[in-house]
């Protein structure tokens, strides 16, 4: 495949040239444009302002002419560099021909696409193509943008690579690949990776960022979300980061997904259920409305298809005003003409009002196809710090599912329990106090989360080393705090299974 070109965008590098991308490659990895040398070279102040779409640190610390250096103004600042200096560090000739580079001006190469390192759980040195001045996916307000642009890695997208369950399988689909980030960590764990975009654009980015990265090029498929997906293929893991915004048309395919209101991420999660093998995972991250007069958990819990559990976390959530406003700004809008932005914005807001929509809630959604009779729905809000990567956790949330669909109350005494790692116990009362008013078990891994017990709940997690069962612990509780065993065991039952359930407790099997 050559250079693709669409309206008002510039020709993309050739996908037909894999050794130009390998010895492209060799060249950046010897002059250490990898994510550790960047930071080395710009400090944690001006790296961190990458991110933010700020270059002016950047250029200020890249003044001098050594590859490096040469490296980054080149791809990450879109400056362009004299020909004999690019031809020191790069395969140059190599690099024109195939149109990773093009000639302009007198004697002077500038980069067609932003090329950006990106580290991956285990240390590998990744590379991220996307369109020039759109490496910072989200609401990074950078410019006007034509509707087929590619944006690189965003906040989003890294949520969702860090929560996404990482263990091998056969099949992995990611749908609405973008930049190709998502493919590119499945493509560790895969064997076999297929992604679709609507966007053809994103399908060539993505082909360039695999082979860039050094990774296994995927199965490439054009068409919206499942539309390319043949109706007898199943896969291990499905994940997607989705034109997930709930905005008044589509106007920016890489965000909007021309859909009403949420139906977008709706349909999704529902199409999502028959194409997961039994035991495979499907993540996304998506926004939903909060309607009028409906319990918002109510409205997720009916998206989710028969035959899976589901654990859907909202992270945040905002009136209509700040959504309207953000999502503004990510297109570059306040920018422009006062009287457009005023006109888009009662847009917004009149789509809302019509749906009855008072706030917008954004976060994860996890599906496990289940053989289970009574699949298990989990709908919670979340707004606190977590400790990413989340997907050993997620897996294990599942797992502990699993172990308590199995075990009844006797059956949970006979269990064996150890305290999770790096939980700790916290009482909380008036100084001077001789009891605590209540105590508090916290987690510093994972979800983080902490949870109120009583003296007899904080007791046997103490205890919970794996060695006694849990009848056992809580009779030796009993005699010590002089209470009938029968009914201590009668009714901490349910206290121990919301310590599994939330992961402060873990099964000895």
């Amino acid at each position: 495949m050559g250079g693709v070109t669409d309206s008002g965008l510039a020709p993309l590098p050739a996908t037909d040239r894999p050794d130009v991308a390998a010895r492209l490659r060799d060249a950046l990895l010897a002059a250490s444009f990898t994510a550790d040398g960047l930071l080395d070279l710009l400090g944690a102040p001006a790296y961190a302002a990458l991110a933010r779409s700020e270059t002016v640190p950047a250029l200020r610390a890249t003044r001098g002419d050594t590859p490096l250096e040469t490296l980054v103004r080149l791809f990450l600042l879109q400056q362009p560099a004299p020909h004999a200096r690019v031809a020191a560090v790069l395969p140059v000739e190599e690099a024109l021909d195939s149109g990773w580079l093009a000639r302009v001006g007198g004697d002077e190469v500038a980069a067609t696409v932003d090329v950006r390192p990106y580290g991956g759980p285990g240390g590998e040195d990744w590379f991220i193509v996307s369109d020039l001045g759109c490496a910072v996916g989200g609401a990074g307000g950078i410019g006007q943008r034509d509707e087929a642009v590619v944006l690189g890695v965003g906040g989003a997208s890294t949520t969702l690579a860090g929560i996404t369950v990482r263990t091998p399988v056969a099949a992995a689909l990611d749908l609405g690949t973008g930049s190709g980030i998502q493919a590119l960590h499945a493509s560790q764990h895969a064997t076999r990776v297929t992604a679709t975009d609507l966007n053809p654009r994103a399908l060539h980015i993505t082909a360039l960022t695999l082979a860039l990265s050094g990774a296994p090029a995927a199965d490439l498929r054009e068409g919206s979300l499942f539309e390319p997906v043949r109706d007898d293929e199943t896969f291990d893991l499905i994940v997607s980061n989705p034109p997930f915004v709930i905005s008044p048309g589509a106007r920016l395919t890489y965000r909007d997904g021309g859909m009403g209101g949420d139906d977008l991420c709706r349909s999704l999660v529902r199409q999502a259920g028959e194409r997961l093998n039994e035991g495979g995972f499907a993540q996304f991250l998506a926004n939903w409305q909060h309607v009028a007069g409906e319990d918002w958990q109510d409205r997720l819990r009916s998206w989710v298809p028969r035959g899976c559990d589901a654990w859907i976390v909202q992270r945040e959530v905002q009136d209509i005003t700040q959504y309207a406003e953000l999502w503004l700004r990510d297109a570059g809008d306040h920018r422009g003409d006062p009287a457009e932005y005023q006109a888009r914005y009662d847009a917004w807001l009149d789509e809302f009002e019509a749906r009855k929509v008072k706030a917008v809630g954004f976060g994860w959604i996890t599906l496990r196809r289940t053989g289970a009779a009574e699949p298990s729905v989990t709908v919670e809000e979340w707004p606190h710090p977590v400790e990413q990567p989340l997907g050993e956790a997620i897996r294990a949330h599942f797992d502990r599912l699993d172990f308590l669909r199995e075990y009844d109350d006797a059956a949970l005494l006979e269990g064996h329990f150890r305290l999770a790692a790096e939980v700790v116990q916290e009482q909380v009362g008036l100084p001077g106090a001789e009891d605590p008013e209540h105590v508090v078990l916290r987690q510093h891994r994972g979800m983080r989360r902490a949870t109120k017990v009583d003296t007899v709940g904080a007791g046997f997690a103490g205890v919970c080393d794996g060695t006694l069962s849990a009848g056992r612990i809580l009779d030796a509780i009993a005699q010590l705090v002089g209470e009938d065993p029968v009914l201590l065991r009668d009714r901490t039952p349910a206290q121990i299974r919301l310590l599994v359930e939330q992961g402060f407790l873990e099964p000895v099997v």
